[in-house]
């Protein structure tokens, strides 16, 4: 007769395991393992009509969530690019060398917040147009993604955005009028624009409003994938202008035209905000070495960084 899997040790359950079997391995019932899948919180494939489990992911996923677990030494966020947020993140790296795994991969709001969405990330920065509107306009966003009631919503900061310019376009009293191609302006400037869903390019989108569209732009073919690759591809001469903050064309000793103002925040699920290491996190920030560095790069206020701004639950 064959043993009941409810019955076996854990190194003896099939290593892939059927709704009703994964239910039985986690003494769940089997409406709130479809709950899960449906969340998109639980490790399994469909195959052929039928969903398997395999049982090392289980395993790992019972441990990631408990506290304590075997994720708990490690922190990766992604999303919207910041020097200020990447220098927090070197000291950090700094202070726990090996001991901790320490990531910060920026590569854009929407792109973060879909790594956000499949688990590939613990964190993710957004920032989505004026900072006036973000109260509405960063939940928003948020709510696009089945997982937004498990999210919180943190402030870190307000930062000056604008347009990165090559040191010799850097006039007093440049416009943006001025960077924009017209029937005037015979050799129109290299603008190195971000990809779809980056915070930077939909600020400048909505500021160039009804003078021109970005397809108007002359840009160069492959956009840059963070500020940083856009910064430094203005200072070795490759570009003339890119949408990005004040703090980039300060690291980089570009031109800057002030935009605006936005706000520079973190999506998180609940679980990571008590992390050790995310705390840690939000101390450095909090810093007075922090603070020193934010008014050297220029354009960011501090007042509200680690402010719970928004919860889904």
């Amino acid at each position: 007769m064959t043993a009941r899997l409810d019955s076996l040790p854990a190194g003896e359950a099939p290593a892939f395991m059927s709704v009703r079997q994964v239910a039985r391995y986690l003494q769940l019932n089997e409406k709130k393992i479809y709950a899960l899948l449906k969340a998109g919180d639980i490790p399994g494939t469909k195959i052929t009509g039928k969903w398997l489990f395999p049982r090392e992911l289980i395993d790992r996923w019972v441990l990631d969530s408990a506290h304590g677990g075997l994720m708990q030494d490690r922190l990766l966020v992604c999303g919207g690019d910041d020097p200020l947020l990447y220098r927090v993140f070197l000291e950090l790296t700094r202070f726990h060398a090996a001991r901790a795994l320490i990531s910060y991969c920026p590569g854009g709001t929407r792109l973060g917040l879909d790594l956000l969405q499949n688990g590939r990330a613990d964190a993710s920065a957004l920032h989505w147009g004026p900072e006036q509107e973000s109260g509405t306009r960063h939940p928003a966003l948020m709510k696009g993604y089945p997982k937004h009631r498990q999210w919180i919503l943190l402030r870190l900061f307000q930062r000056e955005t604008g347009v990165l310019l090559a040191p010799d376009l850097a006039a007093s009293d440049i416009q943006l009028e001025s960077l924009l191609p017209c029937a005037r302006n015979p050799s129109p400037l290299r603008w190195c624009l971000r990809p779809q869903g980056s915070g930077s390019q939909r600020f400048l989108e909505e500021a160039l409003g009804h003078h021109v569209s970005l397809r108007e732009l002359t840009a160069l073919p492959e956009p840059a994938a963070s500020e940083r690759e856009a910064a430094s591809r203005i200072a070795s001469g490759v570009a003339d202008c890119a949408p990005g903050c004040r703090a980039s064309a300060s690291e980089f000793n570009l031109g800057f035209l002030p935009l605006g103002i936005e706000a520079f925040d973190l999506v998180l699920p609940n679980g990571i905000y008590f992390r050790k290491l995310f705390q840690q996190l939000l101390e450095q920030l909090q810093s007075p070495a922090t603070a020193r560095l934010a008014r050297q790069l220029g354009g960011y206020d501090l007042s509200r960084c680690g402010q719970i701004i928004w919860s889904g639950s």
